[in-house]
């Protein structure tokens, strides 16, 4: 508090002499009004529990380019990622679903390139086209995430055995994350999908968001971004040219 001192000179007055005066400010109350400010949000930020967001990362099992030439034509997917834009480079969106048009361009193992008689073509381009169009209201999936469930079923599987104990309070949710993860990096299942994700000049980062959403939500574990190459570039071509025809 503020205190005010007033001194006369003994007592004696002085015709037009002003009186002395003298302030002091005592700091004490708001020293103790930190003190207390800070012990309140001390204890506050400490019962506070935090808010965390699991997200299933890619295994530790890198995908080499020689293990993607090793890689079993029923293990390999690659998707090649488009965005339709107009003349302005503007998206376009899809009439029938009012989404941005996106276009999964993709094929199975190696890619087919064979031209044998010479016309320009590739003979039997194994290069086919989907979209994101996620599951049917009865829950039975569409477009890619059909194509990427089906050849990561044997996984799924296993998960959704898994998730009926944790639904049953069998497990409890560390474990169920942690067996989870045990069953995607398994190296002993077979048809593990291995699969490389890859973006045209014209792909938008929304349609890799998709890509990416779609490895998690189909349980792979096995998935790189790669480049695209003057291969891939060719089967595009190839393959408008022949529905344009």
């Amino acid at each position: 508090m503020a205190q005010i001192e007033q001194s006369d000179n003994g007592g004696k007055k002085k015709k037009g002499a002003q009186k002395k005066m003298q302030i002091h400010v005592d700091f004490t109350p708001m020293v103790d009004m930190n003190m207390l400010l800070i012990t309140f949000f001390m204890l506050c930020t400490t019962m506070i529990k935090s808010q965390t967001l699991n997200i299933a990362l890619p295994s530790n099992e890198k995908v080499e380019q020689e293990q993607q030439n090793k890689a079993k034509e029923s293990q390999a997917v690659t998707l090649i990622l488009d965005t339709e834009r107009d003349d302005e480079g503007k998206v376009k969106f899809d009439p029938e679903t009012g989404k941005p048009a996106h276009i999964i361009y993709y094929y199975m193992g190696k890619p087919e390139t064979a031209d044998e008689d010479k016309d320009g073509r590739i003979d039997n381009s194994n290069l086919k086209v989907e979209k994101f169009l996620g599951n049917e209201s009865n829950g039975e999936t569409r477009g890619i995430r059909k194509i990427l469930h089906d050849k990561n079923k044997t996984v799924l599987e296993k998960i959704a055995v898994l998730k009926d104990k944790w639904k049953a309070k069998e497990i409890t949710d560390e474990q169920y994350q942690a067996q989870a993860k045990e069953i995607r990096n398994d190296s002993t299942i077979a048809d593990r999908p291995v699969v490389i994700i890859k973006a045209s000049p014209n792909a938008s980062w929304e349609s890799l968001i998709g890509a990416l959403d779609e490895m998690q939500i189909n349980q792979i574990s096995r998935y790189q971004i790669d480049n695209i190459n003057a291969v891939d570039s060719l089967l595009i071509f190839d393959y408008i040219g022949k529905t344009r025809n």
